[in-house]
Order: structure tokens, then sequence, then C-alpha cells
């Protein structure tokens, strides 16, 4: 088994060494600890060997504990790094942490309007950086945010975009099927991948999660396995009653419609591709 997790977080207690964010106190870690080491822990069990790390909020813009574990364990890791999506020259520092192993940036919706959360210079020099150095633009957004993503990616054709947790839909329990038709909408950008993640928050937000099977496969009919990769969004979906095999379970025996192929290309190839290649 060679399994990769597209999307899991770390964190360290050793504060002194890896000092929180303004604003973020040793109380909101939970659970206090979940090194890279116990993340493989969970992970290893289940034949998932390699996992994209993404930068925790704890840190901010400081990935130092991020790289620093890609560069101990450099067979297992690849990372989505943050950079200030202030900063009008965001290229030398992006290009500094793709030799560090990290292979996407995380972006946000951060402003009060979501259809100008793109707008601004920095953001137009990322997505171009993304395109020219084949970084993925990791967007972690709610449904209302992709038009503005819509325009970035026929703007920026070339820039591989990866979109986070099924966009969120059917968050709120219910799958909203305007929603739905956006998110599939952008599947004729042909750079733009989707992660099938973060199942313990979707739909009726318990295992085995086959209510999720019919959003599922519209975004697979959309997007094809080929532009699909499954991820875990750890630690969160390995506490409060949720389990690690729990997510990879649903990909591997929960969905009818996957082929032995469009497993491997969900569990393994496109993250491949797309993180490690």
């Amino acid at each position: 088994m060679n399994y990769i997790d597209a999307h899991s977080h770390i964190w360290t207690p050793d504060l002194e060494k890896y000092p929180l964010a303004e604003g973020y106190k040793r109380e909101r870690m939970r659970p206090p600890s979940w090194t890279a080491e116990e993340l493989m822990q969970h992970a290893k069990p289940v034949g998932v060997n390699r996992v994209v790390l993404i930068q925790m909020s704890f840190y901010k813009n400081d990935n130092q504990y991020m790289t620093d574990m890609i560069a101990k364990y450099p067979k297992q890791f690849s990372g989505v790094a943050r950079v200030d999506q202030s900063n009008p020259s965001p290229a030398k520092e992006m290009k500094a942490l793709k030799k560090q192993g990290c292979r996407g940036f995380r972006i946000v919706a951060n402003t009060k309007n979501v259809d100008e959360w793109l707008d601004s210079e920095t953001m137009h020099k990322m997505f171009s950086v993304g395109a020219d150095e084949n970084l993925a633009m990791c967007s972690l957004i709610n449904p209302n945010a992709l038009p503005a993503l819509d325009r970035m990616c026929r703007d920026f054709p070339e820039t591989p975009v990866v979109i986070d947790h099924l966009c969120r839909v059917g968050v709120s329990g219910e799958v909203d099927q305007k929603e739905l038709k956006l998110l599939c909408d952008l599947a004729r950008h042909k750079n733009v991948n989707v992660k099938a993640s973060a199942f313990y928050a979707l739909g009726k937000k318990k295992a085995p999660y086959h209510d999720l099977s019919p959003l599922i496969k519209q975004v697979y009919d959309a997007f094809g396995p080929e532009r699909l990769m499954w991820a875990t969004d750890c630690p969160f979906q390995a506490v409060n009653g949720h389990t690690f095999k729990a997510s990879i379970d649903l990909i591997k025996n929960g969905l009818g419609f996957l082929s032995d192929d469009d497993k491997e290309h969900i569990l393994r190839k496109t993250a491949e591709r797309v993180f490690f290649s």
C-alpha cells in the first residue's frame, strides 16, 4: 500500500523552539500535541506512507516547524506553506519555500467582500509564480468565493489550483445544489483539482459518511478521478469520535462507482502529481 493523505496539519508542544503566532495560546492547541511522528502513527496502519502537510494557523506565516519536519522526513512529507497575502513581492519567499519542500501555498478569503479577495497585486503575483514554478494555490474557501477563483483560473490558466474539503459544500448538513454547481463548473479549468476531504465536517458528520456519496459522485463526474485527491484534515478527522481509518475507508470501500483505477488516482496519483512530482 502506498497512499497519500493530501491534507493534514502538525504542531508541537515545544513552544520555545516553535513559538505560536501572536494571538494564539497553548489552550487552543487541541490536542496539545500533534507532531509529525504522532500523525504517522495514525497514517501508517492504514497504508498511508506520505502526507501533504498544511501549515497550521497557530503559526500563521512562520512555516519553520513544517519545513523542519519535511527536512527530517523528506520521503514522507511535502508541504503547503503560508506567506503574507499583503506582501507585494511574494516571489522570493515562495521560491525559497519551494526549495524547502513546499509545493503549494494556502490562500484564504479573508476579506469581507469575497468577490474582491483575489484582486490584490500580491495574489496576482502569487498566481503568476504558481504558473512559472508549478506551485499550487490551495484554496480554503466557501462556495461564495468560487466566482472570484473562477476569474483567476481564467486569467492564469497554467496555475495549479487545489480546492480544499469539497469547498465545504455540505458543511451545513445539507448539500446545496447551487453551491455544488458552482464547484463543478470550475472543472472547465484544466488545472483545478479538488480534495475529497474533511468528511467529519460535512453532511451528517458521522461515519461511515455514506451520505456524502451523491456529493462526491457529482464532483467525480465533473473533474474525473485524475483531479480528485483524498485527504483527512487530521488531527480533526482523528479526534472527537472520528478516525483516520473511517476517512480512507469511504474511498476504498464506500463509493460503489469508483473503479480500482479511480481509487489509485484519488488515493495516490493525483496528490503525487501535484505535490510530489
